[in-house]
């Protein structure tokens, strides 16, 4: 299960259900409660991290190290990963001016493409 992460393009986002999906076109036979627990368990172990962006269901990465943002497409729900570092250095400022110093944070900023011929938009 883990490969499948490993093998699709790099930053894929993938909820318990599109694993399950890919899982059952490769002719593996496994159930989705089966899919939740090990994703679950690659959690735990670091190898995966959970995401609970605006569709309301978990979505999960590989853990590849490193700190990155990300773009929610509200057409699509295509996900993109970025980082700035402007960003970064500004919230630790917010902090930092407020009495505390940030531990962990996840930015998510929601968003509508504009491109004309978006790749990933729904017909």
């Amino acid at each position: 299960m883990l490969q499948l992460f490993r093998e699709l393009a790099d930053g894929a986002h993938m909820s318990a259900e599109d694993v399950y999906k890919l899982l059952m076109d490769q002719g593996d036979d496994i159930g989705l409660a089966t899919v939740y627990r090990v994703l679950t368990q690659f959690e735990q172990a670091g190898l995966l991290t959970r995401h609970h962006f605006d569709s309301g269901k978990a979505i999960f990465e590989l853990s590849q190290g490193g700190h990155h943002d990300h773009l929610v497409c509200m057409e699509c729900g295509h996900v993109e990963e970025f980082c700035d570092e402007t960003i970064e250095k500004r919230q630790d400022a917010i902090a930092r001016e407020r009495g505390f110093t940030v531990s962990a944070h996840a930015l998510y900023l929601y968003v509508e493409c504009k491109r004309e011929n978006c790749p990933n938009r729904r017909s």
